[in-house]
């Protein structure tokens, strides 16, 4: 198995050509169908988030959704939120005490609201959606349905689009459609950058992680700037 640094290398010689063409290759148009964004059944929203995308989130500008399911061109001012409001700990990894989840993880994940959905997400009277913080979404959203397939990186599952099974498309209604190549190329652009972020992410997880033994009912999330609270305060405060 290679190591996170061998992988963060091949992250970084990755071709956006490449990517590009794999992307072309199978096709892809939003739908705004939503799936992507709202939980499902049991299942609640799960995105990664990093640190830094968790800050820009606090201060970003909430578009309202039009009538047509796209983004209103009125924008209100700056929201005020706190860490709490953008993000909370991936679930993945903590177990069930009496009070709740409790224990360790290693990732954030884009808050949800009440029903399981991403908190940043809405739909128009006719149930299109839209995300309201559209030009400071994650990586992850950027990038979605594709994923680059090296150990390291998140969802590393789904199905190859290429020969060397490095480009991962995963399930979605917006696969298949004709997709242009400066939209090809963009969207590969971000998939490597995401790739070479997920990787340093899981570099700095491995290097500032200590063992951080949360109380009952605690829960510690450990990420590339250290362990932190659920309000994203580090532990060391």
């Amino acid at each position: 198995m290679q190591s996170l640094e061998s992988e963060l290398e091949t992250a970084r010689e990755l071709a956006v050509d490449d990517l590009a063409d794999a992307i072309e290759s199978i096709g892809f148009e939003c739908t705004r169908c939503g799936a992507c964004c709202t939980g499902h059944g049991d299942e609640e929203h799960t995105a990664t988030v990093f640190p830094d995308e968790v800050r820009r989130l606090e201060d970003a500008e909430t578009a309202s959704v039009g009538a047509d399911g796209g983004e209103d061109d009125a924008v209100s001012e700056a929201d005020e939120r706190d860490w709490r409001d953008v993000a909370r700990p991936m679930p993945y990894g903590l177990t069930e005490g009496k009070d709740g989840l409790e224990g360790e993880t290693f990732e954030w994940a884009l808050q949800n609201d009440g029903c399981g959905d991403c908190a940043f997400y809405a739909e128009d009277d006719d149930g299109v959606g839209a995300c309201t913080v559209h030009d400071d979404r994650p990586l992850i959203c950027r990038t979605y349905p594709f994923s680059v397939g090296l150990a390291g990186t998140s969802q590393p599952m789904g199905e190859a689009v290429d020969e060397e099974g490095v480009v991962r498309a995963h399930e979605c209604e917006g696969l298949g459609r004709e997709i242009s190549r400066e939209d090809a190329e963009e969207l590969a652009r971000t998939l490597k950058e995401r790739a070479v972020r997920e990787l340093e992410e899981a570099i700095g997880v491995r290097d500032n992680y200590e063992p951080a033994d949360p109380e009952p009912g605690e829960i510690v999330v450990h990420d590339s700037e250290g362990a932190k609270r659920i309000d994203g305060t580090s532990l060391e405060d």
